[in-house]
């Protein structure tokens, strides 16, 4: 099977390396880090290593710098002129002292790594490898990936497409709908059948939540986790009562807390915090969440029922809408939502020093703009700021200012 390129991680893998010596790929398991890494080292042209951290070999070639050097003069290249890539580096105890070290040592060596969780690695990296690392986060497959990974045709049509004819589009919102129900990891996007497309989720459902996460959870607070988590799920799009939660799933408030928090660090869920603009109007601190992955959400859920039918469908569509807005944020950039005590609501703002964009999700058929005061009122407190407003909604596609709409299979063009 060929491997299907991935091109904005490729290029910010390369763009990273221009300033940085070590750059880190992290991210949930299954979202395809170690292809892109592969793709990266065979684009390289230069000396490759390859090393995996949970092999205990590589752990011990770590306990000494002379012994990591010894090794890579041997195996990658006696100048230390290559690429070292290191699969899931987190299993390996002081890793970043020495990867530091190796890079102050030998300049022309470029070292590329993946991780599976954010939980110490960030701060590991941050503290010891600060001015000498990218972090570079790695989500499942956006809806245009999805295409390519399905069938070139459909991705050539909403990569080319400038009309959103119904009749045209049509295929492209048949797919949309099949991914909002199985998500975007890349082996359940070149899976068939759906039945298998539910048996390879599951596979990491299994794996990856009940596996990898229960190491942290404490054996006597684990029905109550699993119990958490689908709460949750249930919850995408609202906001987050942590009392509620404690309450329904019979943890205490800080455990509970502590554990929304390991689902952020493990890429299971994002919490959206609310923005602000007249602190007297707008509601308390509580946040959204959402999942990093639909499939995996269904799972939690126990529903792949067809979207069209399914009373949880605008939250669905949100949820992936907030996932389009997260690839795309600038540096410097926060998503959040925008609600006040009398109800007002802006699903998505996506706030930084350049621009700020505004979002509301309808998951519906038009066949005319609509109307959104609370967009247009929102936009209007913004003084001199560079303002893009849209609404995402099943097909209609207007471009007039000075709020757009934008169908759901060309989310990916809101900027």
């Amino acid at each position: 099977m060929a491997i299907i390129e991935r091109n904005q991680y490729q290029q910010s893998i390369h763009d990273a390396f221009r300033y940085v010596p070590i750059v880190v790929l992290i991210g949930a398991r299954q979202v395809g880090k170690t292809t892109i890494m592969n793709s990266f080292a065979e684009k390289a042209q230069v000396p490759t290593l390859h090393l995996f951290g949970q092999d205990p070999e590589v752990a011990a070639l770590f306990d000494k710098l002379s012994t990591v050097e010894e090794y890579l003069r041997i195996w990658l290249n006696p100048n230390f002129d290559g690429l070292l890539l290191i699969d899931e580096f987190q299993y390996v105890e002081n890793i970043s002292t020495l990867l530091k070290l190796l890079c102050d040592k030998h300049e022309n060596l470029r070292i590329l790594c993946t991780g599976s969780s954010s939980l110490d690695i960030l701060q590991r990296v941050e503290e010891t490898m600060a001015g000498r690392v990218r972090v570079i986060e790695v989500l499942s497959l956006s809806f245009a990936e999805y295409l390519l990974f399905k069938d070139p045709k459909l991705w050539h049509l909403q990569q080319n497409a400038t009309v959103a004819d119904e009749t045209l589009m049509t295929p492209l919102l048949n797919t949309y709908r099949e991914y909002l129900i199985f998500g975007g990891l890349p082996r359940v996007a070149l899976a068939d059948k759906n039945t298998d497309k539910i048996a390879l989720i599951n596979d990491i459902y299994q794996t990856y939540l009940l596996n990898d996460v229960r190491k942290y959870i404490r054996n006597e607070h684990f029905v109550g986790f699993t119990r958490l988590i689908r709460l949750l799920a249930a919850q995408i799009g609202n906001l987050v009562n942590i009392n509620e939660l404690s309450r329904e799933c019979g943890l205490k408030y800080a455990v509970c807390e502590n554990y929304i928090h390991l689902l952020q660090q493990m890429y299971i869920i994002r919490m959206i915090e609310p923005m602000s603009v007249n602190k007297r109007k707008t509601i308390s601190q509580m946040k959204k969440v959402y999942f990093y992955d639909l499939g995996l959400r269904n799972m939690v859920y126990n529903s792949f029922n067809e979207v069209d039918f399914r009373a949880d469908k605008g939250a669905i569509f949100e949820n992936e809408v907030m996932l389009e807005l997260w690839r795309k944020r600038n540096a410097g950039e926060t998503l959040q939502f925008y609600r006040t005590l009398n109800g007002t609501e802006v699903d998505f703002v996506m706030d930084g020093p350049s621009r700020k964009v505004l979002v509301e999700c309808k998951f519906q058929s038009n066949t005319k703009k609509l109307k959104i005061p609370a967009v247009a009122n929102l936009a209007a407190a913004f003084d001199n700021a560079d303002i893009h407003c849209y609404v995402a909604n099943l097909n209609y596609f207007s471009d007039e200012p000075p709020i757009r709409m934008m169908p759901c299979y060309w989310c990916d063009r809101i900027q």
